[in-house]
């Protein structure tokens, strides 16, 4: 008998550290990113993994299930790269982090957010492509990538968020892309305000 309550214990350890990791699991995404980051300015100080989640922490808005909805860092001081650990947050809307020092490429993990509306990561230094997996932001109305040095084509995944309808406002200008794209309207619904460099002479439709 004692061996089978020793047991039971065990597994209820077990479980509740089991359930400890997955409801931190947000917060420690965003602190792999705070950990690659330069922070003068001390935004994210208040930023600690060993909270149940991160729902308290400054520039951080969550749901009713205490889940991030909203990472806030726009004109913060901020300098590093983005983190792959970002596309960790499955229920984010909101990713304004505008107007910071933010360089390195933009991660292709950035395309498991589905539930973005808003992704807001101009004026910053940013290079590379923009990834193809973006054309999985299927809830995107904002996509704001101008003022940055990213380079290459805007990928047709990416420019079939104009065709769908759901995107209001994507604005890629102010880097060193190659192409133009024609805006779309097939569904009656939504026309896309793009905003490009009148430079590039290749077109995409």
């Amino acid at each position: 008998m004692a061996s089978k309550i020793l047991v039971c214990l065990i597994l209820f350890a077990v479980i509740n550290i089991v359930v400890v990791v997955d409801c931190n699991s947000e917060g420690d995404a965003l602190h792999a990113w705070k950990t690659k980051l330069v922070d003068p300015n001390n935004v994210l100080q208040g930023w600690d993994p060993t909270l149940v989640n991160p729902c308290t922490w400054f520039h951080i808005t969550c749901n009713s299930e205490n889940s991030v909805t909203r990472v806030d860092l726009g004109n913060a001081g901020l300098s590093g790269p983005l983190v792959p650990e970002l596309g960790l947050l499955p229920n984010l809307q909101f990713l304004e982090v505008f107007g910071n020092n933010i360089s390195g490429g933009i991660p292709t993990e950035i395309g498991n957010l589905t539930n973005l509306v808003s992704l807001g990561l101009n004026h910053n230094q940013l290079s590379g492509p923009i990834p193809a997996s973006l054309g999985n932001l299927v809830s995107l109305s904002f996509m704001r990538l101008n003022s940055n040095n990213l380079s290459g084509t805007i990928p047709t995944e990416v420019i079939h968020l104009i065709q769908v309808g759901k995107l209001r406002v994507m604005n890629v200008s102010d880097n060193m892309l190659a192409g133009t794209v024609h805006r779309t309207n097939l569904t009656g619904f939504a026309v896309t305000t793009i905003i490009q460099d009148p430079r590039a002479v290749s077109k995409s439709n």
